[in-house]
């Protein structure tokens, strides 16, 4: 065998071994069974201000973010401003008037917290808009998963009322 035959075979070999190595490398290192913080698939995000079902999607993300990190001494703060923040003093009282019938957060209908969720624009009208969150509690095909009816004016983009779907 000619030596450029030779470098030419010893070059596609290394460049397969390597190509097969990078393709199984991430699937390999997500294989083990940790408790870690995952990365997210997206690795971008955008949003707008104006817009009422981004606000409610801000919010709930911000609030799962801060009763999630419960080690965390600024998170119970941090909830109670985003509340005062994004909800109207109405909403803010009936939320309140739910935690102390229920024993349960207001914001999340439930005693614990959701690993994932979604805000979806369901309509408008009458200067208001109701965006549906879905939460997911759990991760795999059998994760427990609620929906909640959020409804925000569309002047001040404050919520104004929050009630489990159905």
């Amino acid at each position: 065998m000619s030596v450029s035959r030779r470098k030419t075979l010893l070059t596609a070999v290394a460049l397969t071994a390597g190509l097969s190595l990078a393709a199984v490398t991430p699937a390999l290192a997500g294989s083990g069974a940790s408790h870690a913080p995952r990365a997210a698939a997206v690795s971008s995000a955008q949003g707008d201000p104006r817009n009422v079902t981004q606000h409610v999607a801000d919010f709930y993300g911000a609030y799962i973010d801060s009763v999630w990190a419960t080690e965390d001494p600024a998170a119970g703060p941090n909830a109670k401003a985003l509340r005062a923040f994004y909800l109207s003093s109405a909403a803010q009282k009936k939320v309140a008037a739910y935690e102390k019938k229920n024993h349960a957060d207001g914001i999340l209908f439930a005693q614990n917290v959701p690993v994932k969720w979604k805000v979806a624009c369901t309509g408008s009208g009458a200067g208001h808009a109701t965006s549906r969150v879905t939460l997911t509690w759990g991760d795999g095909p059998h994760a427990e998963v609620t929906r909640i009816d959020v409804r925000s004016d569309l002047t001040t983009l404050k919520i104004t009322d929050l009630k489990p779907a159905r």
